[in-house]
């Protein structure tokens, strides 16, 4: 089976949890959304997974939504537009095995998803 993760290479609990799997059974997918960033529909798949909504998925101390949306209300299209022009903006990590999956913050949340 294969565990995926959405992986950012400058957040420390993204290489925690990469350091984590990579410890596993698993076949690792390392998915770097910030230079192939998600499309919308992978991205909303992705949230659908999740079973959060996107505002759950939003890192609200970036300076990016400061600056950007902080003022708006946004709907769950603009917010997932928002991640998608802003990949900062989303959650890390986010580890997903079969059909389940999780914002691994902290790392530990991943054993929920191991078989």
């Amino acid at each position: 089976m294969k565990a995926i993760i959405y992986h950012n290479s400058r957040c420390a609990k993204s290489r925690e949890a990469l350091s984590y799997l990579q410890n596993t059974k698993y076949e690792l997918q390392i998915i770097d959304y910030f230079n192939s960033p998600l499309s919308f529909a992978q991205l909303d798949n992705l949230i659908q997974l999740l079973d959060i909504s996107p505002d759950d998925l939003i890192r609200k101390n970036e300076n990016e939504w400061k600056l950007n949306f902080s003022k708006s209300e946004l709907n769950d299209e603009e917010l997932i537009y928002s991640m998608i022009e802003f990949p900062k903006l989303m959650q890390r990590p986010i580890v997903v095995i079969g059909n389940k999956g999780v914002v691994a913050r902290p790392v530990s949340l991943i054993e929920g998803l191991l078989e």
